[in-house]
């Protein structure tokens, strides 16, 4: 594979880590803070518009040139 490609892949395989880092750990935050107020996860239909929302922002944010 020439330079050209071997960016490309390396880009895509990092950046597809990090993002199932990130989501992990927002995970585990979700779970402990089910357990801290003593009951199961409850994510709603509000909930994850707010997140997925603040994660688009975030995404335009570092795509911006």
């Amino acid at each position: 594979m020439n330079e050209d490609g071997n960016w490309k892949s390396r880009t895509l395989i990092l950046g597809g880590l990090i993002g199932a880092l990130t989501g992990l750990g927002m995970a585990i935050l979700l779970v402990r803070r089910a357990e801290q107020q003593g009951e199961r996860l409850k994510l709603g239909t509000g909930e994850g518009m707010k997140i997925g929302m603040t994660l688009l922002g975030l995404l335009r944010q570092i795509s911006k040139e």
